[in-house]
């Protein structure tokens, strides 16, 4: 369906015109009639379905239909909610293209930057603000942001702020709104405490769940690399060098990791860098842009830190680990394939990855075709746990040399206990990791 027919006003549909979107996606389609009449909708849709533009332009159509206040006295009358800087930012951006030809002010607030040049922009007259919990509470406590004037209410992948610990943030900042409003509660999984939240916020909503994971991967091209956990960066700068992967987003679990994978690409003359919660503001934000600009052409991220990076045409990703949750999976890979474009998504997995890819394929109902012409191929080793329990069986048998703590054989009781002390802590430290 075209944009045309879904009764948006003209100045919307002449800014959408100009960002290059006229065909609808599948989640505006159902979303956007019901938000024009002003009823409460919940969203269960993945990234990269279009949700932004479903929330937006009902938003700014209802905003631009009321009577403009004077310069200097306007009062907040949107609030989206988001999880993180990137996704924050995102949002706010999206607002704007889609309000080009608006008189709407909006405002985007987060953390880990000063907070003087947005207290100084609320002072001048906002009509909507994009922000993340924790900055937003800050600002209400000090008298910077009055809420009780909103009319539209937005919460944006309120799961991952489940996941991240934002949700009594949350509840606090729902008691500064009116409890007439319309609000709209977005979320890739229906966990029980979102469930429970969105009985709380939602009155009579409209339900609209867009997209089931497996079709959401079947326009990305998938693979996976059986490859040792010690070999997998060695695989990652094997497969970089290929200059027709244009643009490539590495997933790694940790920070950690992700500044270490691009210590490594650096000393192989790949350039790159990286975008985790450690990372400054400024940091990442630069680090975007020259990912966007194609300034760099390998941009390192943690799954967090990668909520609300939207890069169009976007060729490669790339897990150097495996997630552990599977639904991570299709959240990571959807940022190729966006608006129906295709991607490529490669995965690399070790021996101990095993399960999670079993459980990730799965959930999208798809083998993931297997790549064995590589240079680093797997080399299996005997499981870690008939190790340990081989060699407390005989004490006199010589440990593995992947698994040694100490030089040549363990044959008393106490070589024994120091070595099971050594594999507990070894442990400990990965889980650390």
């Amino acid at each position: 369906m075209l944009f045309e027919d879904l009764n948006i006003i003209e100045p919307i549909q002449k800014a959408l015109k100009t960002e290059g979107y006229t065909k609808a996606t599948p989640i505006q389609v159902k979303a956007i009639p019901s938000l024009l009449k002003g009823m409460d909708l919940l969203g269960c849709a993945q990234t990269g379905t279009g949700k932004t533009a479903a929330f937006a332009i009902p938003i700014l159509q209802g905003l631009a239909a009321e009577p403009k206040n004077l310069k200097g006295n306007r009062k907040i009358k949107a609030l989206i909610v988001a999880p993180t800087r990137e996704l924050a930012i995102q949002i706010g951006d999206s607002f704007e293209s889609y309000g080009e030809h608006l008189d709407i002010k909006t405002l985007v607030i987060f953390g880990g930057v000063s907070q003087n040049p947005q207290t100084k922009s609320l002072g001048s007259g906002i009509d909507i603000v994009v922000a993340t919990p924790g900055r937003l509470l800050d600002l209400i406590n000090q008298g910077f942001v009055h809420l009780n004037s909103i009319k539209y209410f937005v919460l944006d992948e309120a799961d991952h702020m489940l996941d991240m610990g934002m949700i009594q943030d949350v509840r606090k900042i729902i008691k500064f709104i009116p409890d007439f409003r319309q609000t709209m509660l977005f979320s890739a999984t229906m966990p029980n405490g979102i469930a429970k939240l969105a009985d709380h916020l939602l009155k009579n909503p409209v339900k609209v769940e867009i997209t089931p994971v497996s079709s959401t991967v079947d326009i990305i091209e998938q693979a996976v690399y059986y490859v040792n956990k010690s070999n997998k960066i060695h695989l990652l700068i094997h497969l970089l060098k290929d200059e027709s992967i244009v643009s490539a987003l590495v997933f790694s679990r940790t920070k950690h990791g992700a500044d270490k994978i691009v210590k490594a690409l650096e000393k192989a003359g790949l350039q790159s860098q990286a975008i985790h919660g450690n990372k400054s503001q400024n940091a990442r934000q630069l680090a975007l842009s020259n990912f966007k600009e194609k300034k760099i052409r390998i941009l390192v991220a943690t799954d967090i830190a990668a909520r609300g990076i939207d890069v169009a045409e976007l060729s490669h990703v790339i897990n150097l680990d495996l997630p552990e949750v599977p639904e991570t999976y299709v959240h990571r890979i959807g940022r190729t394939g966006r608006a129906g474009l295709g991607g490529m998504a490669i995965s690399f997995c070790n021996q101990e990855e095993k399960l999670l890819l079993r459980d990730i394929q799965k959930l999208i109902s798809k083998t993931i075709p297997v790549v064995e012409d590589h240079p680093f191929q797997l080399v299996e080793e005997p499981l870690k746990s008939k190790e340990v329990s081989t060699r407390k069986a005989s004490t006199s048998r010589t440990t593995s040399p992947d698994n040694r703590r100490g030089k040549g054989t363990s044959s008393s009781k106490n070589n024994v206990a120091k070595n099971d002390k050594n594999r507990h802590y070894a442990k400990s430290k990965k889980k650390e990791n």
